[in-house]
């Protein structure tokens, strides 16, 4: 165990954080530019909608402003507000506890599960591609192909935040980029890929999900759940009444990705019962073949229809490129983000552009599915306002937070941060990668990934993707 995993830091009193070079100037500004804000207190952001939306079956906001100003570290590796610390849980290229070889590359996306006694099972993504720099180690009985480098590790957790054991969950998968937690306790990780077997030298076709259990992950195994679909998977949400399995796809050319529904066999039948098989449909929204054409928020379309997928281990075709028959498929460009909120699925375009494709342009959508009411509504619309001198673009993870309100990741040019969006639309920056990991002449900083809380919501964890590093934060949640 090093001193960073260890060793807790606390802001202190300190103004605002200035802004050092290689902050996002008019170029990018044809990313996202969905918040705005250096270290400030509370920052702009530009939207229309019904922003309670997004909050749907969780505690009320208390209207808190945020938090303060980040306080810039001294030791360099993350700023927070006065009254908050951290802890390194884990750093890549450090050794597993459990002995198996190295902390993988690239974290992205996790949950933290609860376990017994009070213990947390934090289960972490690896996006890593045939040539990432540290593979996830390959362990006996918990890999599914030796050659790909992707997957899961594990970290079990004490109510201080102490790591009890750190070990592999699951190998040999590629490109784990989000997921999604179960209601009945386990992750289920998500490869964003299409290659299959021959290309890049893996030995098995991917595009799958796979489940892992936090505690137990040799209960889950490493079994392609291959009836959910092959596509280039990003996030999934479960409805938890009737256990039907949401899904996006981030397809990176057009035609671009769908929204799925997966209705299990065996639905809500606990660890392994989505093996049981089940059917993949997609959405169509009748006249709509790309939601980037809706601009106003409140659009609200009646009569969703589910098409069933026509070969959804897509042998020969991509599953958006298939025929869906005469009346097409509704399409979008990167759906990311999916939650369960209330009684509704929500997910989320990050952009659209029309120069690659897209029906029009727009900086983000969030986009709310009634399946009661077969009901698909735009509840928000993000920019274009925002100043683009400032950081905060590319959202990317979302979580909601226990007090009502929302965690964003940052995945874009230029500074990055987590930021926290309270229920009356005011965006603030919680934490600020200050990990430089570009030249002197031209600094960079690694996105942040996998934002979650605790089952008891008093740490938020999250994860910086380069270099690899999983915090811990406390402090005076509200």
């Amino acid at each position: 165990m090093t001193a960073e995993r260890t060793q807790e830091v606390q802001g202190n009193a300190g103004g605002g954080v200035s802004e050092p070079p290689g902050v996002p100037g008019p170029a990018s500004a044809t990313r996202r530019q969905v918040l705005a804000g250096t270290g400030a207190a509370v920052a702009g952001i530009a939207f229309t909608g019904a922003f309670s939306e997004l909050f749907a079956g969780t505690a009320a906001a208390r209207g808190h402003s945020g938090y303060g100003p980040l306080v810039p570290d001294p030791r360099g590796l993350l700023d927070l507000p006065k009254g908050f610390r951290y802890r390194v849980l884990s750093r890549e290229g450090e050794p597993l506890r459990s002995g198996e070889g190295p902390v993988p590359s690239n974290h992205d996306g996790m949950t933290a599960l609860p376990g017994r006694r009070g213990r947390v099972h934090l289960v972490r993504n690896h996006e890593n591609r045939h040539n990432g720099r540290i593979g996830v180690p390959v362990v006996d009985g918990l890999t599914y192909d030796p050659a790909a480098k992707g997957g899961c590790t594990t970290l079990t957790l004490d109510g201080r935040n102490n790591v009890l054991d750190e070990r592999v969950a699951i190998a040999g998968t590629a490109v784990n980029c989000a997921g999604g937690p179960t209601p009945w306790g386990t992750w289920l990780t998500c490869e964003e890929t299409e290659d299959k077997a021959g290309t890049n030298g893996y030995t098995k076709d991917h595009g799958f999900i796979f489940e892992v259990d936090g505690a137990d992950p040799r209960r889950s195994g490493a079994v392609p759940l291959t009836a959910m679909g092959r596509f280039q998977h990003e996030a999934i949400a479960v409805d938890p009444r009737s256990g039907i399995v949401y899904e996006t796809e981030d397809a990176f050319e057009r035609p671009f990705g769908l929204f799925y529904r997966f209705l299990p066999e065996k639905p809500l039948g606990g660890t392994g019962s989505l093996r049981a098989g089940g059917r993949l449909e997609a959405m169509r929204v009748p006249g709509l073949p790309d939601l980037s054409a809706i601009q106003e928020t409140g659009a609200c379309f009646d009569g969703v229809e589910w098409v069933p997928v026509p070969d959804p281990q897509a042998r020969q075709t991509p599953i958006r490129l298939q025929d869906f028959g005469p009346k097409g498929i509704t399409h979008a460009q990167k759906l990311e983000g999916c939650y369960w909120g209330g009684s509704s699925v929500y997910f989320v375009s990050s952009f659209a552009r029309s120069a690659e494709g897209s029906a029009a342009d727009h900086f983000g959508q969030v986009w709310r599915y009634e399946p009661q009411r077969r009901r698909l509504t735009l509840v928000i619309v993000f920019g274009p306002a925002t100043d683009v001198q400032l950081p905060g673009e590319s959202p990317d993870n979302i979580c909601l937070a226990p007090g009502g309100g929302l965690m964003v990741a940052e995945d874009g040019n230029g500074a990055q941060h987590v930021y926290g969006v309270t229920k009356r639309g005011e965006v603030y920056a919680m934490a600020r990668n200050r990990q430089d990991i570009g030249a002197p002449e031209e600094p960079e900083w690694g996105e942040f990934a996998g934002v979650t809380f605790s089952p008891d919501g008093g740490t938020m964890y999250v994860n910086c993707y380069t270099p690899g590093t999983t915090f811990a934060v406390t402090g005076p949640w509200r």
